[in-house]
């Protein structure tokens, strides 16, 4: 079992991810998105929209979801589109 906080944290510091359900939807519709993270209270209609992007639920809320990928600002959903030195992908 792999630390989600972590990897996210790693993967937003050395690869390329996208913050909020608007970035996440564009990286899901243009194919770019590898995984996409949500965070425990983001709406379950949000995942519906994503088609078949694999999806991991966070533990934590939004305000956990930010803090975990190290940035000043809630996080409801995180789309990695490349994982750079992360083991995101093998969660």
């Amino acid at each position: 079992m792999i630390d989600v906080s972590r990897a996210l944290r790693v993967a937003t510091d050395t690869g390329e991810v996208r913050f909020g359900l608007r970035e996440v939807r564009r990286a899901a519709k243009a194919k770019s998105a590898k995984i996409v993270v949500l965070a425990s209270n983001c709406p379950p209609e949000a995942a519906r929209a994503l088609g078949d992007i694999r999806t991991l639920r966070f533990p934590g809320t939004n305000v956990d979801l930010g803090a975990a990928c190290g940035v000043p600002f809630s996080v409801a959903a995180v789309a990695v589109l490349s994982p750079g030195e992360s083991n995101i992908l093998s969660a």
